[in-house]
């Protein structure tokens, strides 16, 4: 079974359920090595686990990231923002020795280039504000400048970080979409919640896949982008074949 819910504190919304296997299925095979649904169709077809040798936890020595593809640029005014909904039309697998370098090759299959230095704009929800210090940070550290609109900007400077104050669309020009298309940004972390402030930021998100810059609109994605691109130059090629060699 294929069980699709959310999470909200203590509360489990189950969205959908479907009598077969997950796309994630052959991607937790390759992790681990093993044939999964092989494995499921024999157990089904009256074979015990220990019959088929696998009773135990396998615990790979490597990471293993998955990541969507999203084909939004082919589809003129849709908003890039995800929900339940579906909208990947597949996904990449990164592989590697740690986990910076799995998420850097998943960016890759997936077609995001994260850059190596520039301006990275970054525009979060009031709850989020402190929780953006540490990226912002690790941006800097990276030698990027730094972008922001007011609210975000005023908690950057209060933790001692240089950063360009820049106007929402609503507060006049010049602002970040005009930013975007002089393409003075990089990067773009932007976090949005409410109905309101997501279609105030609609104009961000479709300039920026227009313009073919890397953003993330979540907090994890963007901690995740930080590290990645502090490893973007310790990448190796290895087969899965020989990853699992090493399994056994």
């Amino acid at each position: 079974m294929n069980v699709q819910f959310a999470l909200q504190g203590d509360d489990i919304y189950v969205l959908e359920v479907n009598p077969r296997a997950s796309r994630t299925v052959p991607f937790v095979s390759k992790a681990i090595g093993k044939p999964l649904a092989k494995i499921a169709a024999r157990c089904m077809a009256g074979e015990s686990l220990e019959a088929l040798q696998f009773t135990e936890e396998v615990k790979p020595k490597f990471f293993s990231v998955k990541e969507a593809v999203f084909p939004f640029i082919k589809f003129p005014g849709v908003d890039v923002i995800l929900g339940p909904e579906m909208k990947s039309t597949g996904e990449v697998m990164g592989v590697g020795a740690s986990f910076a370098e799995a998420f850097i090759k998943s960016q890759m299959g997936a077609s995001m280039i994260l850059p190596k230095k520039g301006t990275a704009f970054i525009s979060v929800r009031k709850e989020d504000h402190e929780k953006i210090v540490d990226v912002a940070h690790a941006l800097k550290k990276l030698g990027f400048s730094l972008a922001a609109t007011k609210g975000t900007a005023k908690v950057l400077t209060q933790n001692n970080l240089d950063v360009q104050y820049v106007n929402k669309v609503a507060e006049g020009r010049p602002h970040i979409v005009d930013m975007i298309k002089n393409d003075e940004i990089d990067l773009i972390v932007n976090i949005t919640e409410d109905k309101q402030a997501i279609k105030d930021s609609y104009e961000i998100r479709r300039n920026a896949l227009q313009n073919k810059i890397t953003y993330y609109t979540t907090l994890a994605g963007a901690k995740a982008a930080c590290v990645g691109m502090s490893y973007a130059d310790e990448i190796s090629v290895t087969s899965l074949q020989s990853l699992h060699k090493n399994l056994s």
